[in-house]
């Protein structure tokens, strides 16, 4: 007998990494990714990257939710895997899956934005960079001009200065959708950055340890060679002339923060002509205000567990928000994503697609430059054999499969 993943893998698509068949044999998945990537990264590396809120709670309420989501399979109907490629916002993908904005991501691994961007646009699924990334909307612009989209946080001080003209700059650059965040009213604590020398004073200032943990990984200090310091990229021009990386830090501290008010995202979305996400939505009378103000799109998300942990899980909101918008709005999913069948659940509960963000970190942590676009292809080739297995001719179809899902939330 073939396992069916297996039979996926063995026909690749034009967007297949290079070096897929090789790194397969030593990560077959994403939780083997994890454990690469945590003995490969220095500790500290590891630790802002695997970590969230307090205890980590939330982020094992996402996974526990998502494991609980039972598909129910019809057979007789799927004589070979079926393609998922998918449209989004007027604009065609591979797949109904893509990368996630994430803060600083260079911490994990030196030059992440980049290597990110450069996967998703070989592989034609969506890359959201997150402001507080470390390349600017241009260098990006450049690299993934087909699948950018852009997420960003308030900047209200002077009239949302700083805001309007992000949006200014990605209008210019090409960018495609535009995320505001929404669920970081306040920064909460993220206990494992905090014990690694990450979690606060406004500074970075690598410590011993870290210098250590840096040494011990050749890999890691190869890249930090190569790329650059942790850097706001996009904040940095704002900070004034010769700013420093701590400089940056404490002026990004004073001018991003808060929580959108409505009228505020009325503002953008007057501004911004392109579509409109608004991300971090788990009440359907939220999703309801969104979309009568005009967002095309909303991400059902709990910031992946890195916020409180007394937030629901998402999975379990996008039945009741799908319910209510689904028919105006494109409804996105992320938190906890680290499968293709994972992406398959999502689909399932009436989500258009899909995004991860700590199992791009992982596959960055496990192989370098090589790990983003294994994790696509891990994903892409997990949701067809997920698809098959459930008899869905299509990403579209997957909506159609009974499902069992005991944690969904009714409003």
């Amino acid at each position: 007998m073939h396992d069916i993943t297996a039979i996926a893998a063995a026909k690749p698509g034009s967007t297949r990494s290079p070096n897929f068949v090789k790194n397969q044999r030593w990560y077959p998945t994403i939780y083997d990714l994890r454990r690469g990537s945590k003995r490969r990264l220095p500790h500290f590396a590891y630790e802002y990257g695997d970590g969230g809120a307090g205890d980590d709670t939330g982020i094992r309420h996402n996974w526990a939710a998502l494991d609980a989501v039972e598909l129910i399979p019809r057979y007789g109907v799927m004589p070979e895997l079926p393609p998922v490629n998918c449209e989004l916002f007027g604009r065609k993908y591979s797949a109904p899956l893509g990368v996630a904005p994430m803060g600083s991501p260079i911490i994990v691994w030196p030059g992440a934005d980049k290597l990110l961007a450069a996967a998703a646009q070989r592989a034609r699924v969506p890359y959201t960079l997150g402001v507080a990334g470390g390349a600017t909307i241009e260098e990006i612009a450049k690299i993934a001009p087909d699948v950018m989209w852009l997420q960003m946080y308030r900047f209200a001080n002077n009239d949302h200065a700083i805001g309007f003209d992000l949006i200014r700059r990605a209008d210019a650059a090409g960018v495609h959708a535009l995320m505001l965040t929404l669920d970081v009213p306040v920064r909460t604590v993220r206990s494992r950055e905090v014990k690694v020398g990450l979690g606060g004073g406004g500074v970075f200032k690598p410590d011993w340890r870290m210098v250590l943990g840096m040494v011990k990984c050749p890999s890691w200090a190869v890249a930090m060679l190569n790329s650059n310091l942790p850097r706001f990229a996009n904040i940095q021009p704002y900070a004034g002339p010769g700013a420093s990386l701590n400089d940056t830090i404490r002026f990004a501290r004073t001018e991003m923060g808060g929580a959108f008010s409505w009228d505020e995202v009325k503002r953008y979305r007057d501004r911004w002509k392109k579509p409109l996400i608004l991300k971090g939505i788990l009440h359907p009378e939220d999703a309801e205000k969104a979309v009568s103000i005009g967002a095309e799109g909303i991400l059902v998300s709990n910031h992946g567990g890195r916020q409180i942990e007394a937030l629901p899980p998402p999975i379990d909101c996008v039945p009741a928000i799908v319910n209510a918008v689904g028919k105006r709005a494109t409804v996105l999913f992320d938190s906890g994503v680290r499968s293709g069948t994972d992406v398959a659940r999502a689909l399932a509960l009436g989500a258009s697609a899909a995004l991860a963000g700590k199992a791009f970190l992982w596959g960055l942590g496990a192989l370098g430059s090589d790990g983003p676009g294994h994790v696509i292809d891990l994903l892409i080739d997990e949701l067809r054999s997920a698809l098959g297995q459930i008899g869905a001719h299509a990403p579209a179809e997957a909506r159609s499969v009974v499902v069992r899902h005991p944690g969904a939330l009714h409003f």
